[in-house]
């Protein structure tokens, strides 16, 4: 096989710097802080629609640990090949 022929090496697929947070997680801790104020105004004001707003937070706060926990994983999985 000819070196100019060589097959195209698959990009590397996008992975944060180190030290900073996957986008997913981001958006995720984003949800959550903006779900716990609006639970916070609810409770303030009255309304028990709150709940639903700390069901959301719960909801958001497991999917930021999913995502850093994931990319946590897959930067060690990294460093051991």
């Amino acid at each position: 096989m000819d070196a100019d022929h060589r097959a195209a090496e698959p990009a590397a697929p996008n992975r944060p710097e180190a030290g900073q947070m996957p986008r997913n997680a981001l958006y995720a801790s984003i949800v959550f802080v903006l779900a716990v104020a609006a639970a916070v105004v609810s409770f303030v004001q009255g309304n028990w629609l709150g709940v639903i707003w700390v069901l959301l937070a719960g909801v958001a706060s497991n999917i930021a640990w999913f995502y850093l926990r994931k990319e946590k994983l897959a930067a060690r999985a990294a460093q051991h090949d």
